[in-house]
C-alpha cells in the first residue's frame, strides 16, 4: 500500500508540472502575438500568466522536495523527481522570457510602426514547437522524441543569428529604425533563450528515462 501511495504522489507531481507547462506555453504564445498585433491586453495576460507560473513553481518544488525527504526514492523514481525540479525551473524561465517579450512589445506600441525584414513570427512558432515537443516527451516518457528537440535547437540558433545580422544592417542603414531593430533583436534573443530552456527540458526527460546525461554534447576535440 505505501508503494501505491508513492506512485500516486508521483503521478500528481507530474500532473502539476504539466499544468504549469501549459501556462508557460500559453504565456509564450501570447507574448509573441502581443508583439505581432501590438495588443496591450495580451501583454497584461502574459503578466497574469507569469504570476500563476511562479505560484505553480513553488508548489511543484515543495511537492518534489517533500517526496525526496519523506520517501527516499531510488533509481528511476529518484531521477524523475530530480528531473521535475530542473524542468520546473526551466518552465518558470520560459514565463520570464515571455514577460520580457511582452515588455518589449509595449515599448514598440509607443513608437510609429516600422516594418522590419525579419520573421519574428516564425521564430515564435519554432520556439513554441520546441517547448510543446519537450513537454510531450515528458508526458509520454519518450526519450527519442526528446532527442528531436536537441536537433531543433540548431535551427533556432541559426534563425537568431540571421535576425541579428539583418537588424544590425537595418540600424546601420536606417538610423530612424534603430530603436525598433534593437527591441526586435532582444525579442529574438528571448525566443532563442526559450528554445534553450526547451532543450534543457528535453535533456532532463532523457536523463529521467535513460539515466544518461546528454548535456555538453560537444566533443573536446572540437574545442
Amino acid at each position: 500500500m505505501p508503494r501505491i501511495h508513492f506512485q500516486q504522489q508521483l503521478a500528481e507531481l507530474k500532473d502539476k508540472l504539466l499544468a504549469m507547462a501549459a501556462l508557460a506555453q500559453q504565456a509564450l504564445d501570447c507574448s509573441v502575438e502581443a508583439y505581432l498585433t501590438q495588443d496591450q491586453g495580451l501583454c497584461q495576460l502574459v503578466r497574469d500568466l507569469e504570476a500563476a507560473i511562479n505560484s505553480a513553481e513553488r508548489e511543484v518544488d515543495n511537492m518534489a522536495y517533500n517526496l525526496l525527504a519523506k520517501e527516499q526514492p531510488m533509481a528511476i523514481d529518484l531521477r524523475f523527481i530530480l528531473a521535475v525540479i530542473k524542468i520546473n525551473s526551466d518552465l518558470e524561465r520560459v514565463g520570464d522570457q515571455s514577460v520580457n517579450i511582452a515588455s518589449r512589445a509595449e515599448t514598440l506600441m509607443k513608437l510609429p510602426f516600422i516594418s522590419l525584414p525579419v520573421d519574428i513570427k516564425q521564430m515564435g512558432v519554432w520556439a513554441g514547437k520546441m517547448v510543446r515537443t519537450a513537454v510531450q516527451a515528458l508526458l509520454d516518457a519518450d526519450a527519442r522524441l526528446a532527442e528531436t528537440v536537441l536537433d531543433m535547437d540548431d535551427v533556432m540558433d541559426a534563425m537568431n543569428r540571421d535576425v541579428h545580422t539583418a537588424l544590425i544592417q537595418v540600424m546601420e542603414r536606417t538610423p530612424d529604425a534603430s530603436l525598433h531593430a534593437m527591441n526586435a533583436i532582444v525579442i529574438a534573443r528571448n525566443l532563442e533563450r526559450t528554445a534553450d530552456h526547451a532543450t534543457n527540458i528535453a535533456e532532463d526527460v532523457i536523463f529521467w528515462v535513460r539515466g544518461s546525461d546528454v548535456r555538453h554534447r560537444i566533443s573536446l576535440a572540437t574545442d
